[in-house]
């Protein structure tokens, strides 16, 4: 499995916000979302703030690979489904720290039990 280099781990996991979409069938990705991305150790993580009836989400179970932009560069992803409670709780931690200015009302949906259900770690590909 491939891993994130220092700098990508860096760059993807300070941005405020990125593009995500997952792949169809066919393999083009679906129209991408905004949404936010923590970084907890060596590992990117997502959520999806709507739970688990949002559309790029049910895009993740249909196919679990997908492609993420960042500042303009598109990367390939695998996308991992976690649920380890330890794992959670650092990546709730991380979304109170690194999003703390964009409203409590957000954070909180963020680390809710619907958000929680869909975290999905990003593997490159």
């Amino acid at each position: 499995m491939a891993e994130w280099t220092a700098d990508d781990l860096n760059e993807i996991g300070s941005v405020v916000e990125m593009r995500i979409a997952a792949l169809l069938p066919d393999g083009t990705p679906r129209d991408s979302v905004i949404i936010w991305v923590v970084r907890v150790d060596d590992d990117l993580y997502v959520r999806s703030y709507r739970g688990a009836g949002a559309a790029w989400f049910r895009g993740t179970r249909e196919r679990p690979e997908g492609v993420i932009e960042v500042d303009g560069v598109t990367r390939g992803v695998t996308f991992i489904d976690d649920a380890d409670p330890e794992t959670n709780a650092r990546i709730d931690a991380a979304y109170r720290t690194k999003y703390a200015s964009q409203g409590r009302e957000y954070v909180d949906a963020m680390i809710a039990p619907a958000a929680r259900a869909t975290t999905i770690k990003l593997v490159p590909r």
